[in-house]
């Protein structure tokens, strides 16, 4: 129980759960003077050199006065954190608010004295770094911008913290101590590093749970059957190459195996070392299993229990209990309700999951929240035909289950630098940190593909079980953002799977020119259409005619593959009468040996129930690098166990949760099986020499192309990734003037719409100016703001009914004189009303152009959106708005403008004049800056802006202000909660 501090109440914000270096965690939280007796203990535990390097003298305990002091804070002036394991100090830190005399001070005083302490056993875990971000945010949030330590030079690890944190530094020395200072004031550097840090600590936290060196399997029982005895079954039949306890406490006294594997009642009677525990227990159970495990050591879990969030209220606070349990003993979890987690490396051989069967190694990683969902993407890719034919293999699999603690964003730290994964596939109901998510992905997409399939799209709730931060973007935005980070979104699992065989198999296009040839006139024209559809740009399909052989098809490829004017070829394939298997092998090694000659280029197959020309082509048993051949001597080969290569016919449907069984003995080498579409086993050719590419075949044109317009994307996409761009800077900006401004409007409240003219006057100030418009509430006022204004004027209707509808009728323009306006006044209050229900304003024309329109909004989840489109219904209609991430470069700025549909018309249509687009560029540029310079500006809409041939108009703007969102992504490292 937490204890009131002398001036404020306890600040509960300041606690946070964080990932360590090694990827365990701790809980950091403010100390207390309840804490009195955990400093003592934690203080004995410190090595007499660590006190020494603390205090600079010998100080073997701590007095009453020092507890004292160091338990009571004001949580301004003083202020000390702690790190926390099985509620137990790890380490502390401490500041102390000093004056320039360097005495104890108050407010305003802005600089404090830093010191920490850290428990020998858990130095060189980052847990100094971490504490040093969370003072850091405590101090910034209580006015100080500046720390101070002093350190004796011989404590290396203590100086290394603070010069490696990335702040701007002053290094001094004096009476035999080095004093450090340096401004808390994030910095490009700081924010780097501790982005760095983070991706090594979450990487490594789902390193440990996917190659542990022993499971324990909790509630494996007795008899055959059951989620935990299924699970232990499957482990075995992996070959998993750790030790294995199966773990039930209701086993009678003297059963000593279940299955050839030790079991015990308790993880706590297990005597050595337990790394992970998979859990499937009643959820009433499992507190008691999270005891034992975290006394023991268990450094993860994988909860396959259910009956939590998905199941209510009170399920969903169980499910909060146990994040909170676990993590207090420094584990982390996969889970609750999860399938498992899967790692087919040879060094590890890991089946934690209700899958009976391992998938073959591969190099995709793949991630799920579904169970239903994993299941059916890791027999699809596990087995030949249905769908997309031909083999593949999976590095590691992952599924979050309820996703309390472990989600898509700790997977993607994983396999950033996994060498073992080459393509990540994710299918995600939810996103728990959108802006998080969304620059992780893009870091990954610049390393290799990453695909998404995102399901309850238009459910209008996250999936039960699922805590997520509200968003008010449509699914819409939210697809053009991930897109915009490099991510590859599919719409469905057949496209996810289609997308990630091409890209885990063949080289990426260097651009959209599709060469197409086959035996089939029909098929290659359908597959012309399908190209055009995607937005490729194919050639005219060579017909090679029913009778070609396989080596007019190697030939015909080798000649497409050569020519430069040629990105990919698409080659189309119907059956070979009277050929057979035989026939579908030599077509495959044609094409093989076709490809071969040019690498670089990617090949597809759309072939026609050919289920052993798919086979052929696959030519292998994985995309994993081929093994070396086997020993004449011996027939054994160097590559996987048999019973991972080999087995079974595969079933042509989901994997049920049965009990494994033992694996089949190895088949004679040189020889794999597989299955044909019509789910006949059949043999399959040997594996192509290392570095050879597999080529992917589809059953349907529009699938391949499909597939291939997403490489070619995704390629350009790297490609511009290579070079950004830069937000540029500009001398008329008036930054400072605009904070001032924005100041003093919000503290007449906590959201307001400005007014014209402040919306005018804030906007100048960035270099965005407006066509003043004047209101006209009777015709003589009109009158007389158009001779102001002078002629030609447009008159207006502003109501919001009518506002921005010109095909309302609410708008006349091109008014000449004095009779014309009065003219079209009365003709408006005619049609729709009196004044003052139109509010209507005159305003001088504008040169002739292309209406747009440009906004910019704050999103709480997904952080600082910039719009861009045309004005008008039919835009509204068809949703023809382009979307990018503030602040945008100059690069994104030209590309916002040219991803919408209507673009055309902006460069020429139909022989019309293009209209001055790098003016337009410069205005989304400045509106950029606006709303990232001043987060309180949650909201901006320039409707319409019209883009003449030479410059453009801003006729109207509106502007929100507001306390901005809370930013936890320029924060201190912390897991989230929920």
């Amino acid at each position: 129980m937490q204890s009131p501090s002398d001036r404020h109440e306890y600040p509960a914000h300041w606690e946070a759960d964080v990932v360590l270096r090694d990827g365990g965690t701790a809980r950091i939280r403010p100390i207390t003077v309840d804490d009195a007796e955990r400093l003592v203990s934690f203080y004995e535990q410190v090595s007499d050199e660590s006190k020494y390097y603390r205090f600079f003298a010998p100080y073997p305990r701590l007095s009453a006065k020092d507890v004292h002091r160091f338990t009571h804070h004001d949580f301004v002036d003083r202020v000390g954190l702690a790190a926390t394991i099985g509620g137990e100090f790890i380490a502390t830190v401490r500041y102390d608010r000093i004056g320039a005399d360097g005495m104890a001070a108050s407010a305003p005083a802005d600089e404090a004295e830093v010191a920490f302490l850290v428990q020998d056993a858990h130095q060189g875990r980052g847990v100094a770094s971490t504490l040093l971000e969370h003072i850091g945010a405590v101090a910034r949030e209580r006015g100080i911008r500046r720390f101070a330590a002093e350190v004796l030079p011989a404590n290396n690890k203590m100086i290394k913290v603070f010069t490696d944190a990335g702040y701007t530094q002053k290094r001094s020395f004096e009476d035999g101590v080095v004093r450090l200072e340096f401004d808390l004031e994030p910095t490009d550097r700081s924010l780097a590093v501790q982005r760095a840090r983070e991706q090594r600590a979450e990487g490594r936290s789902v390193r440990r749970l996917l190659t542990p060196g022993s499971i324990a399997v909790v509630g494996a029982g007795r008899t055959p059957g059951g989620v935990g005895r299924s699970v232990l079954g499957n482990l075995r039949a992996a070959g998993f190459t750790g030790r294995l306890y199966a773990v039930n406490r209701a086993l009678p006294d003297g059963w000593k195996e279940l299955d050839g594997v030790p079991a015990h009642r308790s993880v706590r009677d297990i005597e050595e070392t337990v790394d992970l525990a998979v859990v499937a227990v009643p959820a009433e159970h499992v507190p008691d299993v999270v005891a034992e495990c975290g006394e023991h050591g268990v450094q993860g879990l994988v909860v396959i229990s259910a009956g939590y969030a998905e199941s209510g209220p009170d399920g969903r606070e169980r499910q909060r209990e146990l994040v909170r349990q676990a993590r207090a003993y420094g584990m982390r979890i996969i889970g609750p309700n999860t399938f498992g987690i899967i790692n087919t490396s040879p060094a590890v051989r890991l089946n934690a999951s209700l899958a009976p069967e391992m998938p073959r190694p591969g190099r995709i990683g793949l991630f799920a929240q579904s169970g239903a969902i994993g299941i059916a993407l890791l027999s699809r890719l596990h087995r030949r035909g249905g769908g997309v034919t031909g083999d593949t293999g999976v590095s590691t699999f992952l599924s979050s289950g309820n996703r309390a603690d472990v989600s898509g964003n700790d997977a993607l730290q994983y396999w950033y630098d996994d060498p073992d994964t080459d393509v990540v596939l994710m299918y995600l109901e939810s996103i728990g940190n959108p802006r998080k998510f969304t620059r992780l992905a893009r870091r990954t997409a610049a390393a290799k593909p990453l695909v998404v399939v995102q399901g309850a799209r238009h459910g209008g709730a996250a999936p039960q079980g699922h805590a997520v931060r509200a968003t008010r973007l449509p699914h819409a935005t939210v697809s053009a953002l991930l897109r915009q980070a490099g991510v590859i979104r599919v719409d469905t699992i057949t496209e996810l799977v289609d997308a990630g065989l091409l890209l885990a198999r063949q080289p990426l296009p260097a651009g959209p020119r599709v060469a197409i040839l086959g035996n089939s006139e029909s098929l290659g024209l359908l597959t012309y259409d399908a190209c055009l559809a995607e937005g490729l740009r194919p050639q005219a399909p060579r017909d090679l005619t029913t009778a070609a052989s396989p080596e007019d098809f190697r030939a015909g490829l080798a000649r497409a593959l050569a020519d430069e004017t040629c990105d990919a070829v698409v080659v189309t394939a119907i059956p070979m009468v009277g050929e057979g298997r035989a026939g579908d092998a030599a077509l495959a090694e044609a094409l093989r040996s076709g490809a071969a000659a040019v690498p670089s280029k990617p090949v597809l197959v759309v072939h026609v129930e050919l289920g052993g020309l798919a086979d052929a082509l696959s030519a292998a048993a994985s995309t994993a690098p081929q093994a070396a051949p086997a020993s004449e001597d011996t027939g054994a080969g160097t590559s996987r166990p048999d019973a991972l290569e080999e087995g079974p016919a595969r079933s042509r449907t989901p994997w049920p949760p049965r009990a494994a069984t033992p694996p089949e003995p190895p088949r004679p080498p040189g020889r794999r099986t597989a299955q044909t579409p019509d789910g006949q086993e059949a043999a399959t050719p040997t594996p192509l020499p290392v570095g050879s590419h597999l080529i992917p075949a589809y059953p349907a044109a529009e699938r391949a192309v499909r597939a291939l317009a997403q490489a070619v994307q995704y390629g350009q996409w790297r490609r511009e990734a290579a070079d950004p761009g830069k937000v540029p800077e500009y001398d008329d900006i008036d930054e400072k003037g605009a904070a001032e401004l924005i100041g003093g409007l919000l503290a007449r409240g906590q959201g307001l719409t400005l007014g014209m003219e402040e919306t005018c006057e804030l906007l100048r100030r960035y270099g965005i100016h407006v066509h003043r418009a004047r209101p006209a509430p009777t015709p003589d006022d009109a009158a007389q703001a158009a001779r102001a204004l002078g002629y030609p004027v447009a008159l207006k209707a502003t109501a919001p009914h009518l506002r921005h509808r010109a095909d309302l009728g609410g708008v006349r323009l091109d008014l000449a004189d004095e009779e014309q306006l009065r003219r079209a006044y009365t003709e408006l209050a005619e049609l729709f009303g009196k004044p003052e229900e139109l509010r209507p304003v005159v305003q001088r024309m504008a040169p002739r152009g292309v209406d747009t329109v440009v906004r910019a909004v704050i999103d709480p989840a997904a952080g600082a959106v910039l719009s861009f489109g045309l004005a008008g219904a039919a835009s509204q209609l068809l949703g023809d708005t382009a979307h990018r991430l503030v602040p945008v470069t100059d690069r994104e700025a030209t590309s916002l403008i040219r991803s919408i549909r209507t673009a055309p018309l902006l460069f020429g249509w139909r022989g019309s004049t293009p209209v001055d687009t790098p003016a337009l560029e410069q205005l989304l540029l400045r509106v950029s800056r606006l709303v990232d310079d001043h987060p309180e500006v949650v909201a901006v809409t320039l409707e319409p802006v019209v883009v003449a041939p030479h410059g453009l108009s801003v006729l109207s703007a509106s502007v929100r202000l507001a306390p901005p969102p809370v930013r936890d992504d320029l924060g201190p490292r912390t897991l989230p909660t929920y």
